[in-house]
């Protein structure tokens, strides 16, 4: 049986949001925390501490996502996070974003196949609190990378390798290259997970039938666009108008008690960067949902958009 997995997005799928779509839909076999990074490698940020505080995630099965180049570092958090409960910790060698891969993290790393080993060697030279995925793109500039990048996770025993099929050049443009996923069933060995562009449940079911080595399939975007995509891949009904609208209100509120109405604009525009793919007809209300200055013409914008069938 698949698995059905919620990616990890910076700003949007937090642990409010992981509480949200647990309480209104459900479906979830495993929530990843957007990642994680050390601050001088022993503690970590505030907002990086909620989403790993247990009682923030009580009864969710929740992995931590770590992004670093330093194995001495990783290896503390392994222990922090084993000390707070959890089991599997998933490294970050996927991120594209500039200021990551400027210090050779996330997709970064994939340049330094030696540095990789060292990293990986230091890592496991040990006993470990915890089991250790990674989440991966397949190369930094060209596909030709990825069956050297793919031996360096063969030397290592990952519990599950989830491979974004892209290279970082791509950010999040060109099409996911199914060749370099028909390779790692083939080559990998650990359980291989797929992530990229899986827009609806249909999709996902697809996925799952051309290569049926999948162990998963890790869902970001079209989770966010459609926060019911996961009970409908468990056999549940596809999620209706008044699901979203309740969904929306209860996790507005909670971003409103966290962070105050003025910051929960700014993070219901994040979430509305996906959320508005729903609504191809409705440009206007879009608009004024990112031009929205208070609280009344949010929620005014909001309601326009959430009451469309």
């Amino acid at each position: 049986m698949a698995g059905w997995y919620l990616a990890p997005m910076e700003e949007v799928t937090g642990d409010l949001f992981r509480v949200a779509i647990a309480k209104h839909f459900g479906g979830v076999d495993r929530y990843f925390t957007p990642f994680l990074s050390p601050v001088t490698g022993v503690a970590f940020k505030t907002r990086q501490g909620r989403e790993i505080d247990p009682s923030h995630n009580a009864g969710l099965p929740v992995v931590p996502q770590v992004l670093t180049d330093n194995a001495d570092a990783a290896a503390h958090m392994f222990g922090v996070l084993a000390d707070l409960g959890y089991s599997e910790v998933n490294l970050n060698f996927g991120c594209p974003s500039g200021t990551v891969v400027k210090k050779g993290r996330g997709s970064g790393f994939l340049r330094d196949v030696d540095g990789m080993k060292r990293f990986f060697d230091r890592i496991f030279s040990a006993e470990l609190p915890v089991t250790v995925s990674v989440k991966t793109r397949i190369g930094f500039a060209d596909a030709a990378e990825w069956p050297a990048i793919l031996a360096v996770y063969n030397q290592y025993p990952l519990s599950e390798l989830i491979v974004h099929a892209r290279v970082r050049e791509d950010w999040y443009g060109n099409r996911p290259n199914t060749e370099a996923i028909a390779y790692a069933l083939a080559e990998a060995k650990a359980p291989l997970v797929y992530n990229g562009d899986v827009t609806s449940a249909a999709g996902a079911r697809e996925l799952m039938r051309r290569y049926p080595g999948l162990s998963g399939v890790m869902i970001g975007r079209g989770a966010v666009t459609n926060p019911g995509i996961f009970r409908e891949l468990q056999g549940g009904e596809a999620m209706t108008a008044a699901e979203l609208r309740a969904f929306h209100d209860d996790l507005y509120g909670m971003y409103c008690a966290r962070y105050g109405a003025k910051d929960t604009l700014f993070k219901m525009k994040e979430l509305w960067g996906y959320l508005g793919d729903r609504y191809p007809d409705a440009p206007r209300a879009k608009k004024q949902i990112h031009k929205c200055r208070t609280e009344a013409e949010y929620l005014a914008a909001a309601s326009e958009l959430l009451g469309e069938a």
